[in-house]
């Protein structure tokens, strides 16, 4: 019975630490990720506000909140994207993030696919999207200046962690409770430490005792044999 009770919580510190490591390392990516694209648009935003332009942000990111870009990309994905300064650099099947004007999804950003693209006679570039799980293309067009960057890559899944973590009940589960455990568990292995080491200096208390013992019992025979001998 106690060695099946070890197991199970032996296995059970696997799981916990298992899921505790995953849960870290992921956080850790979110906070390193947000802290690059901090630090390159702040270097970016210096550069423009010197040579006098007032640009986007060279990199964002963005939690997709919407089924419209399936299978592309899915619900909680987390989206990297990058400002494009050329209107000529994007062309069909691009997928970018802009500010809709579409009834449905006006003043949100949205993200969505080009499928077609014009060149006005006053030289201006308008581009029709359309989510990948829309039937429908938006029905308004977007300008250059409505866009504010094309998809470089997504992470999958990781806004799941962004979405628990704003959460109470997230926050308690995925960040104190961790740090709780880890916590308790090097108190018990600090404590465990302590009493093998109380153990074992009280055994090495006893032992020279027991020695001091034998050495005044060796002493006095000794002595008893000396006296003998001069008699």
């Amino acid at each position: 019975m106690k060695k099946n009770v070890k197991t199970k919580l032996t296995t059970l510190k696997k799981i916990l630490h298992f899921i505790t490591t995953v849960l870290m390392y992921s956080i850790c990516l979110i906070m390193i990720l947000v802290f690059l694209v901090f630090v390159v648009n702040f270097i970016d935003k210096q550069y423009n506000l010197k040579s006098g332009a007032n640009k986007k942000d060279l990199f964002s990111a963005y939690t997709i909140v919407s089924p419209s870009m399936v299978p592309s990309i899915n619900v909680l994905d987390v989206i990297v994207t990058k400002r494009v300064d050329n209107p000529e650099d994007l062309k069909k099947g691009d997928i970018i993030t802009f500010n809709s004007t579409d009834y449905r999804y006006s003043g949100v950003l949205v993200t969505h696919r080009i499928i077609d693209i014009e060149k006005t006679s006053s030289g201006e570039y308008l581009y029709t999207t359309k989510g990948d799980n829309n039937n429908t293309q938006d029905s308004s067009r977007i300008s250059f200046n409505e866009i504010y960057g094309r998809v470089l890559f997504r992470i999958p899944k990781i806004g799941y962690i962004q979405y628990y973590l704003s959460s109470i009940l997230g926050w308690v589960a995925i960040i104190i409770a961790p740090a709780v455990m880890i916590i308790g568990y090097d108190i018990y292995k600090l404590v465990k430490t302590l009493k093998s080491g109380d153990k074992r200096s009280n055994k090495k208390k006893k032992s020279s005792r027991k020695k001091g013992k034998t050495k005044k019992g060796k002493k006095i025979t000794d002595k008893k044999k000396e006296a003998r001998f001069k008699k």
